[in-house]
């Protein structure tokens, strides 16, 4: 099964993968390591999780404005989400995906989404997400 969801665009690109998806917001200072894509903060529910290349969905971020640094960091080590998709506008992770475009060239994909269409994404789905704020879902067995 294939959904199309509409988003705003934080920070507008396309990029697609499987959503790993957390309720908890995440601090990327001290809960992303920069170097490998893990998430280091042993008190998050994702603890373990390895962002590279995943649609990362969570609520939001929280915490020290660093996280643009580690963001940054992640994305020039080529360990970065492929995208993000956060409930609320993020400023200090917009702010990361967009030094790293003009820094580096590399975009990294930002969308907020309504409630109902945020908490719609699975586990795994793979999404695929456009730069307008679409996000195309397509369910695990329809992927394959």
């Amino acid at each position: 099964m294939e959904r199309i969801l509409t988003g705003k665009p934080v920070v507008a690109g396309e990029a697609s993968g499987a959503a790993l998806v957390s309720k908890e917001p995440l601090s990327f200072w001290g809960g992303l390591c920069p170097r490998t894509g893990e998430i280091i903060d042993r008190r998050h529910e994702r603890s373990g999780a390895i962002v590279t290349g995943r649609v990362f969905v969570f609520p939001q971020g929280k915490g020290s404005s660093t996280s643009s640094a580690t963001l940054l960091e992640s994305i020039k080590a080529g360990v970065a989400p492929a995208a993000v998709i956060n409930l609320k506008v993020d400023p200090i992770l917009a702010l990361g995906s967009i030094v790293a475009d003009e820094l580096y060239h590399q975009t990294m994909p930002i969308v907020v989404l309504a409630k109902e269409d945020f908490f719609s994404i699975k586990q795994d789905d793979y999404l695929t997400i456009e730069p307008d704020g679409k996000v195309l879902v397509s369910t695990e067995s329809s992927a394959k």
